[in-house]
Formats: structure tokens, sequence, C-alpha cells
């Protein structure tokens, strides 16, 4: 068991306590549940161009952007929308339509979620 005290998880800019995926991976083994839930989210994360296109919406001013934003990823836009569909369905972004633009937000608590598991690592 690790030594490692875990603290709430909170949202980036509301402050709220989001529950985690899965505990920090050193803390315990995980249960089946959990693994079936996080590891959708991190095969997502397995193709390089989908971490690219997570990362420039995370990294991007209020952690949301519009498509026409980060699309200049090396690959047609037909294959940019099919990896930004990939990334939804394993829960890593949520989409907004507005007018003809549809822009990307990192889904809430992700980012805090996906730390945590790793948090332990970097001590």
């Amino acid at each position: 068991m690790s030594n490692v005290e875990v603290q709430p998880l909170t949202e980036s800019g509301t402050g709220e306590i989001v529950a985690p995926c899965c505990p920090p991976l050193t803390e315990r083994p995980m249960s089946a549940e959990e693994a079936s839930v996080a590891a959708p989210m991190f095969k997502a994360l397995g193709d390089p161009v989908r971490l690219r296109l997570f990362s420039a919406v995370a990294s991007h001013e209020g952690s949301e952007a519009c498509v026409c934003d980060i699309s200049d990823v090396g690959v047609s836009q037909p294959t940019v929308s099919h990896h930004l569909k990939k990334l939804k369905e394993a829960g890593l972004l949520t989409s907004e339509r507005r007018g003809t633009w549809v822009y990307y937000r990192v889904a809430p608590s992700v980012m805090a979620s996906m730390a945590q598991s790793f948090a332990a690592f970097g001590s």
C-alpha cells in the first residue's frame, strides 16, 4: 500500500469536488469495474492524433476549442472528426454546436481524475 495521502479532487474553475474514475494506481489494484471505466479513456489517448487533439482542447483557453482551431494535426477533416468522436465516446470530451462550428471541451473531472490515477508516481 502507498503512503500517499489522497486529496479530494476539485474541478478547475468551479472548485466543485468530483469523483475520480479510479484510485491512484499505487493505492491498490483496480477492480474490474474501475478498469472497465478507465480503459476506454486510456485506449482513446493511445492514438497519437487523438492525444494531440485532446491536448489541443485541454490547453486551449478555457479548456474549450472550436474544431476550426484544432484541426491542423496532419490528417484530413473527416479523420479529425472521427478521432474527436472517439474521444467523446470514451468520455474525454463533450461538444456543443454553435452555428456552423462545433466546440469541444474536456469533460468535467477528466483531467483531475487522470492526474489522480498517476499522482503517486511523481512522489
